[in-house]
């Protein structure tokens, strides 16, 4: 709780401060909605062409998912990273919300395999799958 005497300050961040802060790539964490309930999956991702780019396995969740079974029905996701210094209790978040969509066009293919996104988990990580943007939100937490 702030006391008025220098607490912790909120701070909304706008768009494009947000995808500078998640462009140097890492480690997020991608929601989505399955038929046993809210799921949260940890990935290696990058950014790419003004959206996020990561690596999974077909036949995985996300891959299951993204089958609606509609044409034009496109799979919502919530994508987000975030930087936090426990020592000062300063830190940011970001929420990317927006489609995912598999990457399967032989030119999109070949542009997503340059930009070279490593998954840390094992096994195979053939599916290409990139998260639309179509709101980006954050805030940052600091101590004046």
């Amino acid at each position: 709780m702030d006391d008025g005497g220098g607490g912790p300050v909120p701070e909304e961040l706008g768009a494009e401060e947000c995808m500078t802060l998640i462009s140097p790539g890492g480690v997020g964490r991608v929601g989505f909605c399955t038929a046993t309930g809210p799921l949260v999956l940890p990935v290696n991702y990058t950014t790419h062409e003004g959206g996020v780019l990561f690596r999974t396995a077909f036949g995985g969740p996300m891959d299951e998912q993204l089958d609606t079974g509609v044409r034009g029905v496109e799979f919502k996701v919530a994508f987000e990273v975030d930087r936090i210094d426990t020592t000062t209790r300063e830190g940011w978040s970001v929420l990317v919300q927006g489609a995912a969509h598999r990457i399967a066009a032989e030119d999109e293919l070949t542009a997503a395999k340059a930009v070279a996104v490593e998954p840390w988990a094992g096994g195979e990580r053939r599916l290409y799958i990139r998260i639309s943007p179509v709101q980006i939100t954050g805030r940052r937490i600091r101590h004046p």
